[in-house]
């Protein structure tokens, strides 16, 4: 282990520690004072915790602001702080949950602090394709912090590919093609590994850190020898000129920390003294007057607070949020408000609709090899003095692959295949779902991604009450289109399986035969595989398009191709649910490029010169 720690530790007035410990996600047999000890030394350390680089939040709002933005996730953090830009602005930053753990930001904690305070925890209900064993009810986690999801997802930096844009246009989104979208991805990108990856299409100097990991393990480069070794093939860059095949991705972090979008566009600007920031702030309306959004209503320290925006509103509340909040306001398709009691401000069909997301199933192995934990002092002593080792990376999780299913062809592929284990975390005490255990074994997970979706579920209100979580139905793998992509995504994880690489390091398929799905189809055939993969569904968390942009003569289209709502001036969608259809893999990236155009036209709509 070899690197700096000579330079000391900062002293601040108000260090910020708060947020869930990892005593509090982890389970006790982890060793309380060996996390308590770890914990300390990741709040205080300045590249992790960053104990006196926190934006310290509001205590209360001012009565007006230039700009509102809802949700400090992917899409909002982007666009509060492009807007803080111009000096004469001025702008709130809204979120409903609280500030970044130092915990959260050490890569090998992917998912810990999902099922508690920092997660929406919804979940769907009445499906009838998914989630079965569990009475058609998946369970779909979502950011509650600043950061939005970006807190707890697996970091890899992937765009889908041109033809995802190319559909965009077809539907009619003029502006949205690829080379008019890639600018954007530019413009956000500071990608450290250009020699390796093409310029052509990575660039530096932007807000967002591109890199691999520090660390991976060495089964991660047999995977790719399996991949080469049955013909699935290997790539350098996912988004280079070759799309398909297997590869260690790069992601966005930097230097071996988690690096949100919050972190990485508000975070840093931090001595602005034009952009406010509000946490654990629940938007419960728009406020409209003669159908312009004038401003927002918000809890907040148990007081509510109607705060007037002198210019705009923006919603990047999420997929789930964003719809939610404008049904509320009155916004949406107008049997439903009035069903709910709600007073109709705009009759918008679209409103909830085109709900869909990625759509998966993983299958365990198990190794040849003992199981030992890759949490341990020894690389918790490495980690904290130079973030590097198995906590500075997801293990597994940063390896993918994309295919394309016999319904398409390569360039326009439509299978991703993702991977788990050798994860440095504790024992969590909530599950981490992709962490299987298999006895004293080492066990991995390969799981088959369909992400070109063509079920569509939609989003309705519970109730009138903001605080109800929405009614959210995801119809999720109800076509026999997205089934049949699935299981051809676990014909190739069972030739990678069966490849030599693997044979010699001892891969076993772990597999608990599934009773209900046995009894109609012999096991492990194709059509057991289909009722297997709607019976233990892993829903992925890319949920996008229920605020679809689209052309004035969609009847479903919510906002045109500048993100303005139809019917309401003022107000804009700046998140995944403006997106018609979700791109052909991990789609974070893509949600910072929507929210580097949203702030791009809203400086436009208002003269600033660029």
């Amino acid at each position: 282990m070899s690197c700096d720690v000579s330079k000391p530790i900062p002293i601040c007035l108000a260090p910020y520690a708060g947020g869930p410990q990892l005593t509090d996600v982890c389970s006790a047999n982890n060793g309380i004072l060996f996390l308590s000890i770890l914990n300390t030394f990741l709040v205080a350390n300045p590249k992790i915790g960053k104990p006196c680089e926190r934006i310290r939040p509001i205590r209360e709002p001012e009565d007006s602001y230039d700009f509102i933005v809802v949700g400090a996730g992917a899409g909002g953090s982007i666009v509060a702080s492009r807007l803080s830009e111009i000096k004469d602005w001025n702008v709130l930053l809204v979120e409903a949950g609280p500030d970044e753990p130092a915990g959260s930001e050490v890569p090998s904690n992917l998912q810990l602090y999902l099922g508690g305070e920092l997660d929406w925890q919804y979940r769907t209900t009445n499906e009838s394709y998914a989630c079965l064993s569990t009475n058609g009810s998946c369970y779909w986690p979502r950011g509650k912090n600043l950061g939005g999801t970006t807190l707890h997802h697996g970091m890899a930096y992937h765009r889908g590919h041109a033809k995802d844009y190319e559909r965009w246009v077809e539907m009619g989104n003029k502006g949205w093609g690829w080379e008019d979208v890639l600018p954007y991805y530019l413009k956000s990108e500071d990608n450290t590994e250009i020699g390796r990856v093409s310029a052509k299409y990575h660039a530096t100097g932007g807000l967002n850190t591109v890199e691999r990991f520090p660390y991976q393990p060495e089964f991660a480069w047999e995977i790719l020898n399996a991949a080469n070794e049955t013909g699935l093939g290997v790539t350098e860059d996912l988004a280079g000129d070759k799309i398909t095949g297997f590869t260690v991705a790069q992601t966005i972090s930097k230097d071996g920390v988690r690096l949100t979008t919050y972190r990485a566009f508000v975070e840093r600007f931090r001595e602005r003294k034009n952009i406010h920031v509000a946490i654990n702030a629940h938007v419960t309306k728009v406020n409209i007057e003669n159908r312009k959004a004038i401003g927002i209503e918000m809890l907040m320290n148990g007081k509510k607070y109607n705060v007037y925006a002198k210019r705009e509103v923006i919603l990047a509340a999420g997929t789930i949020n964003s719809p939610q909040l404008m049904m509320l306001s009155g916004i949406g398709p107008k049997e439903h408000l009035e069903s709910m009691n709600i007073p109709v401000v705009l009759d918008l069909p679209g409103v909830g609709e085109n709900l869909h997301n990625h759509q998966s199933y993983g299958v365990d192995f198990t190794l040849d090899e003992d199981y030992h934990p890759e949490l341990n002092r020894e690389s918790a002593n490495e980690y904290v003095k130079c973030q590097k080792g198995p906590l500075s990376s997801t293990g597994l999780a940063q390896v993918t692959g994309i295919l394309a299913s016999n319904f398409t062809t390569n360039e326009d592929p439509d299978i991703q295949i993702f991977f788990a284990g050798y994860q440095a975390v504790c024992n969590p005490k909530l599950d981490i779902g992709d962490l299987g255990n298999h006895g004293n074994k080492t066990s991995v997970r390969f799981t088959s991604v369909n992400i070109q979706p063509t079920s569509r579920g939609r989003i309705t209100l519970k109730s009138n009450d903001p605080l109800d979580h929405p009614i959210i139905w995801s119809n999720d793998l109800a076509t026999a289109h997205d089934r049949s992509v699935v299981v051809q995504g676990l014909k190739a994880i069972f030739k990678l399986a069966n490849s030599e690489t693997m044979k010699k390091l001892g891969l076993k398929l772990k597999h608990n035969v599934i009773p209900q799905c046995a009894e109609k189809h012999e096991p492990y055939s194709e059509l057991y595989w289909e009722c297997a993969i709607s019976w233990n569904t892993r829903p992925e968390n890319h949920q996008t398009g229920s605020t679809k942009m689209g052309p004035p003569n969609d009847p479903l289209a919510v906002v045109d191709a500048r993100l303005r709502v139809y019917g309401v001036q003022s107000l804009r969608i700046a998140d995944a649910a403006v997106m018609p259809t979700v791109v052909s893999g991990n789609p974070v990236a893509s949600v910072n490029m929507v929210g580097e155009r949203a702030a791009d036209f809203i400086k436009q709509d208002w003269g600033v010169k660029q």
